[in-house]
């Protein structure tokens, strides 16, 4: 299985996925998702699942990976720039911007791509993006110990891809 994104080139993400793009919450909290494509999936794929984080938050947040984007569902292999907002066809989960660290913001607005503030360095941001041979037992608004519970038994196969987006 191979993941490609438009939205990284030379393994830098763009702009518009983060701060430093256009769109934003009512909290300022960025919300253009970036695009991706998976390419040969396993034969038995019945979905896909995906989860952003950021692992270089540990020294910012205290010990735990930032969240940014947990999709669930997803039933095709070419997901579009911004579909976190328009699409109805997937399920998404919460994000860390939910967290007092992010200002505990509301579990409606959490439940979409919460984009990258690197507040102190640049960081690496990883795409997980999970072929699986089952649909899960999610609902809008799960927890990523939902996810990989739910996932437990179910992957066939699984892919990151990482990018940096700068300070």
């Amino acid at each position: 299985m191979r993941v490609t994104s438009t939205g990284i080139k030379n393994g830098i993400f763009d702009d518009r996925y983060g701060k430093r793009g256009t769109q934003f919450n009512e909290n300022g909290i960025p919300t253009c998702s970036i695009p991706f494509r998976v390419e040969d999936a396993p034969e038995h794929t019945l979905s896909l699942a995906v989860v952003l984080e950021d692992k270089d938050a540990y020294a910012v947040t205290g010990g735990f990976a930032w969240i940014h984007w947990l999709a669930a569902n997803i039933t095709r292999f070419d997901i579009k720039e911004n579909e976190s907002q328009t699409a109805t066809d997937f399920l998404q989960g919460i994000n860390s911007w939910t967290s007092v660290q992010g200002g505990q913001q509301s579990k409606e607005l959490s439940c979409y791509y919460g984009g990258m503030t690197p507040p102190d360095k640049a960081h690496v941001y990883e795409l997980h993006v999970f072929a699986l041979d089952s649909m899960l037992n999610l609902e809008q608004g799960f927890l990523l110990n939902e996810l990989f519970r739910e996932m437990e038994g179910h992957i066939l196969e699984q892919v990151t891809l990482k990018g940096i987006y700068e300070k």
